[in-house]
């Protein structure tokens, strides 16, 4: 977010990391509502389980390293 708050046109993507079984974290900046949105504008669909907020076939865009 520091980034972004300064003009910079590269930001680390902190929004694509997930928690286990793709849940999203309330403690990034924006909280869940900010992740939901950052991740609906690149095509995700996040899904609503109780409390919880995850990420919905997360694991198709996983990254293997």
């Amino acid at each position: 977010m520091e980034d972004e708050a300064e003009g910079r046109k590269r930001v680390t993507p902190f929004w694509r990391t997930l928690k286990s079984r793709g849940e999203l974290n309330p403690k990034y900046p924006g909280g869940i509502k900010g992740q939901t949105r950052r991740l609906r504008a690149e095509g995700h669909r996040v899904i609503k389980r109780g409390k919880r907020t995850f990420v919905k076939e997360y694991e198709n865009f996983l990254v293997r390293v």
